[in-house]
């Protein structure tokens, strides 16, 4: 009895990584300007020879215009001048295209031009076979005509040549790259901070000591470094903050070491509901250090922060910070924000705060209102800030005012903004 073998089953071989590559065909290109002085003198130099211009080089060849007063063609019998560019340097099926351009020296820019950079080439770029080889025309321009026309000015004609030079290469994708990580001279000062190696300075913040390098807060800051070099005694290792607390001082010493802001657990993300003490953020109180230690890279820090904690109810407070703290970033945003939504800020606890401490502030508020104001007359993209206090039961307790006049041909705008506090009576109750 036979018993046949299983056939064995196919082997399946691994695919390979597929590959590509890219075959890329492109021009160098390469101009020269060739002024002809003298023309009406190089007229009677023969018909076929010519004035060339110095060589000039485009993608490793040498090449020149070649001008032929007479003509290059014996049986124009000189009517015609003649214009070629030439290979000047070996080379061999050296594919390229021309321009050729024969300025108009009126101003009036009417160039005479043979391109072929502008039009498609039924039969593909010019070859030159050999140095010598040249393209042109024999029968460029007319002379009778050329010698009235704006291309001659003072005995002069000024040619313009361009030449690209076709090239193809492969690119292919590289099999193999290396990484470079992300820099980490951060961590290495942040290390240098927190180890309190080689120390020479410290600053005493309500009790609590820190260690620092007065080399880098001096590279860091212009404030340390002027203070640091004018300090008379230099035995003086410590030096005591009053206007700072430890945590502030902390997350500044974090940034100048490692140009990042500290991650805190308190920070304001986790306090945006309370907006009222928006001031009391960390990012609030380190705009206060930016601005005392000149650190503009830390206040735009501070500033993107507290940038994402405006709402109706924070605006007020959020703008008076910026506006003490020279933080002109956010205060634009705030002024901005304040204005797009001026009646729900109006009505907000925290612009009675605004009104009684910054009264400047609301001056430049008036100002972006009515920028706003010209913005949406310009451009009817948003409904008009003034619209707002006419919406439901605005006109109760908000009334407004706008009025214009002519002033010496100058047209002015003045904006009065009255809180009528009514009381439930209907009579006016007294200002807040």
């Amino acid at each position: 009895m036979y018993h046949q073998s299983p056939s064995p089953s196919p082997t399946t071989t691994p695919l390979s990584s597929p590959t590509s590559s890219l075959s890329l065909t492109q021009t160098i290109n390469g101009s020269h300007h060739f002024t002809v002085k003298g023309y009406s003198l190089s007229k009677g130099i023969g018909v076929g020879k010519h004035i060339a211009s110095d060589t000039f080089s485009v993608a490793g060849y040498q090449w020149a215009i070649y001008f032929y007063p007479d003509g290059k063609n014996p049986e124009d019998n000189s009517t015609y001048v003649s214009v070629f560019i030439a290979l000047a340097s070996e080379g061999t099926d050296v594919r390229a295209l021309f321009e050729l351009t024969l300025l108009d020296q009126s101003g009036k820019g009417k160039h005479k031009v043979h391109s072929h950079f502008d039009r498609s080439l039924e039969s593909g770029p010019y070859t030159l076979k050999y140095r010598g080889s040249m393209w042109g025309y024999k029968r460029f321009f007319r002379r009778a005509m050329l010698e009235t026309s704006d291309f001659l000015k003072d005995d002069c004609l000024k040619i313009n040549c361009t030449v690209g030079v076709v090239v193809s290469a492969i690119d292919c994708p590289r099999l193999h790259s290396i990484q470079v990580p992300e820099s980490d001279i951060g961590a290495h000062f942040g290390m240098l901070l927190e180890n309190e190696e080689c120390s020479d300075i410290t600053f005493n913040v309500s009790g609590e000591k820190f260690f620092a390098h007065k080399l880098v807060l001096a590279a860091r800051s212009p404030v340390f470094e002027n203070e640091f070099s004018d300090a008379m005694d230099e035995n003086n290792h410590e030096i005591v903050v009053t206007d700072m607390e430890p945590k502030v001082f902390k997350a500044l010493l974090h940034f100048i070491y490692r140009d990042s802001l500290i991650e805190d657990g308190e920070s304001s993300a986790s306090s945006s509901s309370c907006m009222p003490f928006v001031s009391h953020t960390l990012e609030a109180k380190l705009l206060a250090a930016a601005e005392k230690y000149a650190l503009p890279r830390l206040r735009l820090m501070c500033e993107s922060v507290l940038c994402k904690l405006i709402t109706v109810n924070s605006v007020a407070h959020i703008l008076a910070l910026a506006d003490q703290h020279c933080a002109m970033d956010l205060k634009s945003v705030c002024l901005k924000f304040a204005a797009e939504n001026l009646v729900a800020v109006m009505r907000s606890d925290d612009f009675q705060y605004l009104k009684e401490n910054c009264p400047l502030l609301q001056s430049e508020l008036l100002k972006t209102v009515a920028g706003c104001e010209e913005e949406i007359s310009g451009w009817g993209k948003s409904r008009s800030v003034w619209a707002q206090f006419s919406d439901g039961d605005d006109t109760n307790d908000r009334s407004v005012r706008q009025q214009t006049w002519e002033n010496g041909g100058e047209r002015s705008q003045n904006l009065w903004i009255e809180l009528d506090v009514v009381d439930a009576d209907g009579s006016p109750g007294e200002e807040g």
